[in-house]
């Protein structure tokens, strides 16, 4: 680094002695920078914008994890250097996106919310319970547009060859650019740096680079500031593929312009108010893209009022349960397997079986929904992406997938139970049988510790209801009289 940095040596190593600085980013899928700016007026954070990223503020004072606003997904806490990449990457509503080393969440939760509900974001993490962690955050944050895997870059590769509009590899690297926030790093550094991580994340740009489809961009980044790992990266890529450019950044904001390839920035802890970043966007410029994806992006959606929709998702969800059924019998499995990890399905299911799956969706009115979008797996109902409906299950089916889709719920013995997930995903004016605490209720703590509550009668109507905090979802209740059965999940509870 001396080398490197020259006459700024002195400057950089100065900075480890400073505290290093947090961020949160605001969901903007749930509000805007300025609503949550006024909200965030009764909390102590001392919120300051973080200049490269326009829903990115530092904080000090209180930890925004311990407030019922994190839980109900309204922010995620992320090391203001570590915004810039999905900062970068310009997502357009529609697009196939893919987060290709996603755990734990902080830039797929931006590229989700970007997305807006449009489109599909692949999430990938190579190690399982790291994906499982990355699965609660975007669920937290409301996706479900999503299809969340643990596989490795090769096998996708080999199943979703130019697949994808946006890819961002935010790779696993050396880690210099943490040294100051987590100092054991430096002993990682020193079992594992950059000669072993520069060709693991050549492996995974090559991977990436197949995945990309024509016209495609793709942002590359690591949170080290070894050149190998970094400009070095960059040059494998453009000398192996020709049709890869990379798209310049102009530096702002204290970054700095890379040093032997134009067009890529650094972030040092010296300049600006964060650890330290290398980001490059590359695009892959060829000829124009093919259709190869047959999108049903609001095709066909309706309200569920219209009287043959019911029919047609019945027809829908006992079809893909038929199809299951047959497949499993042809592979010589056990009888009513589902494709995944699903439980047994009876043999002669029928449509009133289904009655209670409708009962939930009629309290979401203004919701439209498509048919074809509707999947079964087992006892659990998903509502897919467009991108992945129909035909388009071939693109996930052979993936380790933990969630595909939004989960909406489980049949259960005669009922459906509403899961989380879809919980998260409403507006609050969306289901008609809601509760809506302050923050400062401590109703709201007693909820999110999973305790049972009371609910005076013109509160909410009995039955199933959502509840939230300063109007935005938590997660469900059962109300019978003036208690209120705590259907939080288990796993989410405040500590």
């Amino acid at each position: 680094m001396k080398q490197f940095l020259g006459e700024e040596y002195p400057e950089y190593l100065a900075s480890y002695e400073e505290e290093p600085r947090s961020g949160l980013r605001v969901n903007t899928g749930r509000l805007t920078p300025e609503q949550f700016l006024e909200m965030a007026q009764t909390a102590d954070w001392n919120l300051k914008p973080v200049p490269w990223t326009k829903n990115g503020f530092y904080y000090q004072g209180e930890r925004p994890s311990r407030h019922p606003w994190y839980y109900a997904g309204l922010y995620y806490l992320q090391e203001p250097s570590a915004m810039s990449p999905a900062a970068w990457l310009p997502i357009k509503p529609g697009d196939r996106v893919l987060d290709l080393c996603a755990a734990p969440g902080g830039k797929s939760t931006e590229l989700a919310a970007k997305l807006a509900g449009t489109g599909v974001l692949f999430s990938n993490d190579i190690s399982n319970s790291r994906a499982k962690a990355l699965l609660k955050n975007l669920e937290m944050f409301g996706a479900g547009n999503i299809c969340v895997t643990s596989e490795a870059p090769e096998k996708m590769a080999g199943i979703l060859p130019e697949f994808f509009d946006k890819i961002l590899v935010d790779a696993p690297c050396s880690g210099e650019g943490m040294f100051r926030r987590d100092p054991s790093m430096v002993k990682s550094w020193n079992e594992k740096g950059p000669d072993y991580y520069a060709p693991l994340q050549r492996q995974i740009l090559d991977c990436a680079v197949q995945m990309l489809a024509p016209g495609g961009k793709l942002v590359y980044s690591t949170c080290t500031f070894d050149r190998d790992e970094d400009e070095g990266t960059i040059e494998y890529i453009l000398e192996k593929y020709p049709q890869m450019a990379v798209v310049p950044q102009k530096p702002e904001y204290g970054f700095e312009g890379s040093r032997g390839i134009e067009g890529c920035l650094r972030l040092f802890p010296h300049r600006l108010e964060g650890e330290g970043h290398f980001v490059a966007l590359l695009e892959k410029r060829t000829e124009k893209p093919d259709a190869n994806v047959k999108n049903l992006e609001n095709a066909g959606e309706k309200a569920l009022s219209d009287p043959l929709l019911v029919e047609k998702i019945e027809a829908r969800l006992c079809r893909v349960a038929e199809d299951g059924k047959s497949r499993q019998m042809a592979s010589g499995k056990a009888k009513g397997k589902m494709f995944g990890k699903g439980k047994n399905v009876a043999q002669n299911q029928t449509a009133e079986d289904f009655s209670p799956l409708f009962e939930l969706l009629r309290q979401l009115p203004v919701r439209t929904w498509n048919p074809e979008q509707f999947y079964r797996d087992g006892e659990r109902i998903y509502y897919l992406p467009a991108a992945l409906a129909g035909d388009n299950t071939r693109y996930f089916k052979p993936l380790r997938c933990l969630r595909t889709g939004l989960l909406l719920g489980e049949l259960k013995k005669g009922r459906f139970e509403p899961s989380q997930a879809l919980a998260m995903n409403l507006r609050m004016q969306e289901f008609v049988n809601y509760l809506n605490f302050n923050a400062s209720d401590e109703r709201t703590i007693r909820y999110l510790k999973g305790e049972t509550l009371t609910a005076a009668e013109e509160e909410a109507a009995d039955g199933l209801v959502l509840i939230c905090v300063d109007g935005f979802p938590l997660g469900w209740a059962q109300k019978r009289g003036g208690q209120l059965k705590n259907k939080y999940n288990p796993g989410w509870r405040w500590q």
